[in-house]
């Protein structure tokens, strides 16, 4: 006898909980490709379920809460991977179905050998969840931030950041491209609108960056309007000599190489730089890559500028990795807070005199960044402010501090209306 095909719908919903159920258990999230999905339409669905229930997380865990008496079943495989996907259709996505969210969530658990004893469960509680939809829709926004963070983003962003972060999270990232050349003939026919500098928004998109116009003839790259503010602070000659550090996936080292700079690419993972030398070649630039680690590296000449992008809590980027919200820790915050002054204390020995260092991270944790600042100043003597003046950033003065440094957040408004990654950044000039 024939073996009887899925019912539709099954294989990217099974995708889809096996892409979830790796982030809630720790992975970084990334949307599912081709690789996973040949279809683009099953593909499309799969993302968006897995999106909707990332972002929803915080008002998910209260309906999950409500309706399982005893919480989530221990060992239970893809269980809550497949419960938060259905509750995330019945409640924000309705026009994907009801039926099916309880059609396929039954249907996929009873294919994993560790959830197929739930799938009683599984329909009760979700047949609750169907009833109570209405409800569950006007839930508050502000339980999609965990509790941990309201305190200090208030604080130090004002009393409606809460709300105007949520928004921001419901509402995704747009795709933020940087031009190699000034080319409005390009940004006509990629739908762009200009949002600072080289910077284009794309607002909504139907196609693979890669399969959209000028991306073969490396015509720009991609990258978030504020990720690209850090290497415009370097205003050197050309031919300087520019040390990208923890450089992949290379955004950074094409702005510097776009501006003349014989620039060395710094990370200590090398199939990062794999990625990074594959978009540095698409775009026809050059650059010297490295592998080693920022902490220890002592180059045998030293440079004229560093760019240290550090590794940290990446909180501002919430926006394209929901996940980030519920994993960091305060202990987690400050062990990368002090991995971050070891790497600011090497990339200033790196310097030659009169050298200059931008210092920034994709974190809305002042501890990660406004913090950094008096600690450099008590124990960095060899570094002194080189304050970042509101004219360099004509087209976002409101994101240059008192203290001449550069804060960015998501209910931060761009010319064109949209909203931005949070980054911190700040520059400094080693004493002759």
């Amino acid at each position: 006898m024939a073996k009887q095909p899925p019912p539709p719908g099954l294989p990217l919903r099974i995708k889809a909980a096996e892409k979830l159920r790796d982030v809630l258990g720790g992975a970084h999230f990334s949307p599912l490709t081709s690789d996973d999905l040949p279809d683009g339409r099953d593909r499309a669905i799969a993302n968006r379920l897995v999106t909707t229930a990332l972002r929803r997380h915080g008002q998910i865990d209260v309906i999950l809460a409500e309706l399982l008496d005893r919480g989530l079943p221990r060992k239970s495989g893809s269980f809550e991977a497949v419960m938060r996907l259905s509750l995330a259709q019945l409640v924000w996505l309705p026009d994907l179905g009801a039926h099916s969210a309880l059609f396929l969530a039954v249907e996929a658990l009873k294919r994993d050998t560790k959830a197929a004893h739930l799938t009683g469960l599984a329909n009760a509680v979700l047949r609750r969840a169907q009833a109570e939809s209405l409800r569950y829709l006007d839930l508050p926004d502000h339980l999609l931030i965990p509790d941990a963070l309201k305190p200090g983003w208030s604080a130090l962003y004002g009393e409606e950041a809460i709300d105007r972060f949520a928004a921001a999270l419901i509402a995704g990232a747009s795709l933020d491209l940087t031009l190699r050349d000034e080319d409005p003939e390009l940004v006509a026919a990629l739908g762009g609108v200009p949002v600072m500098a080289d910077t284009v928004r794309i607002e909504t998109r139907d196609r693979p960056v890669e399969a959209m116009p000028g991306y073969a003839e490396g015509r720009f790259w991609v990258q978030d309007a504020a990720a690209a503010i850090p290497a415009r602070l370097i205003d050197l000659p050309q031919g300087a000599r520019v040390l990208d550090l923890c450089a992949a996936p290379g955004g950074k080292t094409a702005q510097l190489a776009k501006a003349g700079y014989r620039v060395t690419a710094l990370d200590s993972d090398a199939t990062r730089l794999m990625r990074l030398k594959d978009n540095i070649d698409r775009l026809g630039y050059t650059a010297e890559i490295v592998t080693a680690d920022a902490a220890n590296y002592a180059p045998r000449e030293k440079f004229d500028a560093a760019l240290l992008d550090a590794p940290c809590s990446a909180t501002g980027t919430f926006r394209r990795h929901p996940e980030v919200l519920w994993r960091r820790t305060r202990e987690d915050i400050m062990g990368r807070a002090a991995l971050q002054r070891r790497l600011i204390a090497n990339a200033a020995a790196s310097l030659n005199p009169g050298g200059i260092l931008v210092y920034c991270v994709c974190s809305l944790e002042p501890e990660e960044g406004e913090a950094q600042l008096p600690w450099v100043l008590a124990h960095q003597t060899g570094l002194e402010p080189f304050k970042i003046d509101p004219a360099e950033l004509n087209d976002l003065e409101g994101a240059v501090t008192t203290d001449g440094c550069v804060r960015t957040h998501p209910g931060l408004v761009t010319k064109d209306g949209g909203a931005l990654d949070g980054f911190f950044v700040a520059r400094f000039r080693r004493r002759a």
